[in-house]
């Protein structure tokens, strides 16, 4: 999980503002998906262990990190160098794994507030074309936090079929899974609206 996994700490990572962190982490991506080769995809997968290095963090964590990769990269590692070759494959390999590991590292070493503040601050000049700063980072603000406890929904579900026996049958984790996650859904919607979210639309529409 990338997601709400922030472990506070004074590193240097640690104290670069969250505005600095976001916009390096974009600029990174579009130089990976400009520039070609291999060569910079070793380079940003070794920025990214230094920086992760620098930043303290634990052994353990990081491969948590890595272990839902596992899969996509054997199957591209597989799959490109019979369609395209080995340089090719250990590029996008090598991309792919960088991204992975500087997302998490901006994620482990800033607050979320701190994330949404920056989010709300960089749009505030698309209030003029209608956007909703505001609106905006409570949406991404919901999907941090809708994202984790989907994913614990999942296991839990999971377990309880197993539990029972039920592990192979789809209907036996399925089902529940759909069930809770539409609850939660109806009562964060609750609870939003409850808060006033969403009311000055209504009005607008009634």
């Amino acid at each position: 999980m990338l997601l709400m996994v922030h472990r506070p700490g004074t590193s240097l990572v640690h104290r670069v503002p969250a505005g600095a962190k976001l916009t390096l982490l974009a600029a990174v991506g579009v130089g990976l998906a400009i520039t070609g080769g291999w060569l910079w995809a070793a380079l940003a997968l070794g920025a990214a262990l230094t920086l992760l290095v620098v930043a303290g963090t634990p052994v353990r964590v990081l491969a948590t990190t890595l272990r839902g990769l596992v899969l996509v990269m054997l199957a591209l590692g597989a799959w490109l160098p019979w369609q395209a070759g080995w340089p090719r494959a250990a590029e996008t390999v090598g991309d792919l794994v960088a991204l992975v590991l500087l997302a998490h590292l901006v994620t482990a070493t800033t607050r979320v507030d701190d994330m949404l503040d920056t989010v709300e601050r960089a749009l505030r000049p698309l209030r003029r074309f209608g956007v909703r700063p505001d609106r905006v980072a409570l949406a991404i603000s919901l999907v941090l936090r809708a994202v984790p406890a989907t994913a614990e929904a999942a296991g839990q579900t999971r377990d309880a079929a197993r539990a029972r026996g039920l592990e192979r049958d789809p209907r036996a984790t399925l089902t529940p899974f759909v069930v809770r996650v539409v609850r939660d859904a109806r009562l964060r919607g609750e609870a939003l609206h409850a808060r006033g979210v969403g009311d000055d639309q209504t009005g607008r529409h009634g």
